[in-house]
């Protein structure tokens, strides 16, 4: 019988260990910081709703954790492994761990589901044919999409595409699930839908999931723990009821979408406007 890889996993890491664990992570795009010592630990098994407004950085933090940027300083791990220094091979064995539902979904237009669901199969193991069909209609099966694999992306809803997305990140039964805005543009019932799929994927597969949204009620429907980002800070990492009372002003301010009224700096002012730097 072919050992569960979630239990070699769980044995290298050790019971304590996070699946993901982030330190102190810098991030500039030229002058400007991104991300402003970002400490975040994510744990085996747990939904993880990474939420804030608009450049707050959340995105920006998704994007460390799948290696597509490069911090200016500090730590990512990912099963035990420091991948900002890594190899990119060693980097491609790991990602075979990762699955990702882009916020678009990102489906190639020119295949149809089936084959959309079958690419990372075909394009990552040595599977037979037949096998990696059937494992294709058991992930449809998982996203209630059976019987959909010879559609093309064109001929399906949002919601469908947004599911087919999720087959396809799950086709090579990941360890690790992440879903960039997946309840984004869409109308509320389909939003609950997919959020329910999100649980049940966790429940069914005993992946650990990183959900990066700016929909509130989804993300107090599917999350173990909140990390909330602003300008680039971790405000709080708790449960939903912690962060729903947390005192601080400025979550309040994105819990209820108020604007805050900030005093701004005068010689800040002045240098955006005349495009100068701030004098020292």
């Amino acid at each position: 019988m072919t050992a569960d890889p979630r239990a070699a996993v769980s044995d290298e890491l050790g019971a304590a260990q996070p699946i993901i664990e982030i330190r102190d992570l810098v991030t500039h795009y030229g002058d400007r910081e991104i991300l402003s010592g970002v400490s975040l630990e994510i744990q085996r098994g747990e939904i993880m709703v990474i939420m804030g407004g608009s450049g707050s950085g959340k995105s920006t933090l998704l994007r460390h954790m799948l290696r597509l940027e490069r911090p200016t300083s500090g730590s990512v791990r990912i099963l035990g492994r420091e991948i900002t220094t890594m190899s990119e091979f060693d980097f491609y064995a790991l990602s075979r761990k990762m699955g990702v539902a882009f916020q678009g979904g990102a489906l190639l237009s020119s295949m149809t589901v089936g084959e959309n669901v079958m690419l990372p199969l075909r394009e990552r193991t040595s599977l037979d044919p037949e096998t990696i069909r059937i494992m294709m209609r058991l992930k449809l099966e998982v996203v209630n999409l059976a019987g959909f694999e010879d559609l093309m992306p064109a001929e399906l809803s949002g919601g469908m595409i947004k599911r087919a997305a999720f087959a396809r990140a799950v086709a090579m039964d990941p360890l690790l699930l992440f879903c960039d805005e997946p309840s984004a543009g869409l109308d509320p019932v389909v939003s609950r839908s997919l959020d329910e799929l999100i649980v049940r994927l966790r429940d069914a597969l005993g992946m650990t999931i990183v959900v990066v949204t700016h929909e509130l009620d989804s993300a107090f429907r599917i999350a173990d723990r909140i990390t909330v980002l602003d300008n680039g800070e971790i405000l709080a990492i708790g449960t939903v009821e912690e962060v729903k009372n947390s005192p601080n002003d400025r979550i309040q301010s994105l819990l209820h979408r108020r604007l805050r009224e900030t005093e701004p700096d005068p010689e800040e002012y002045l240098a955006r406007l005349t495009g100068a730097q701030k004098r020292a």
